[in-house]
């Protein structure tokens, strides 16, 4: 295409738009109106409309009071996208074998548009098991697969994540002491915890990382004991199962970073 057909078919809107989310994607802290002009070498006043669309539609954020910085939702939008379907694809051998080996549930969970989303599940083989439906929209606060999401993420994307779960347009604010576990989450490379849904299970969640380290997903096996039955491991043998199939799953997601051992 010349360069007069390129002419014809410009969008200048959409086009300034674009530049300003693939400014703010390259720099950390976000950017003034004003910064963001100068950087684009246009006028602040041409871009104070297209900041306020971008804000409306939950593209950019405000923080501190007049800095501007992307928000998750292209995140969110990116695991609709064919990677996050491969996963889903890739996970479901690893998922049934892991199943096997544990005789236990176990799920996959994503973080999209403001909620933690169940995208593929894998039934225990025997007759008892916890499983959720894919689909299901579950917390970030009090699950195992919530805590794991956050975890493995800087702490400006966790404060988007917890606004963008919330709802509320509001400045999130986390306790130091659910920092601290989450820090404690990424140390160890997993979490374990009573389910604050149903009395007697266990979530043990696991991250699935990205080339750049930080979660994609998370795997989850919802824990109970099983009497009677001789070929599940215990507790601790079903954590270093799990660890293995997300390090598996993480490899083929093109992570570098090892596990927890």
């Amino acid at each position: 295409m010349d360069s007069e057909e390129q002419d014809r078919y410009r969008a200048p809107a959409l086009d300034k738009g674009l530049d300003i989310l693939e400014l703010l994607a390259s720099v950390d802290g976000g950017l003034t109106q004003a910064e963001i002009a100068k950087r684009l070498d246009r006028s602040p006043n041409e871009f104070y409309r297209m900041l306020d669309r971008l804000v409306r539609r939950g593209y950019v954020t405000r923080i501190d009071g007049d800095r501007f910085s992307l928000t998750l939702k292209l995140f969110g939008l990116a695991q609709l996208h064919a990677p996050v379907r491969r996963l889903a694809s890739y996970a479901t051998p690893l998922m049934r074998e892991l199943a096997e080996k544990t005789r236990q549930a176990n799920q996959l969970v994503v973080f999209d548009r403001g909620a933690a989303v169940v995208i593929a599940q894998q039934e225990a083989p025997g007759y008892w098991g916890i499983s959720i439906r894919v689909g299901s929209h579950i917390s970030l606060f009090d699950t195992g697969s919530g805590h794991v999401l956050l975890a493995f993420r800087r702490e400006d994307e966790r404060l988007m994540m917890v606004a963008e779960d919330s709802g509320s347009g509001e400045p999130p604010v986390i306790s130091p002491d659910f920092t601290s576990r989450l820090d404690q989450i990424r140390d160890r490379g997993y979490e374990m915890m009573a389910s604050a849904q149903t009395a007697g299970v266990f979530n043990l969640s696991a991250p699935i990382l990205g080339p750049d380290g930080r979660a994609i997903a998370a795997l989850t096996v919802p824990y109970i004991t099983l009497v009677n039955t001789p070929a599940a491991p215990d507790i601790s043998g079903t954590i270093q199962l799990l660890l293995d199939t997300a390090g598996r799953l993480s490899s083929l997601a093109g992570s570098e970073f090892p596990k927890a051992p």
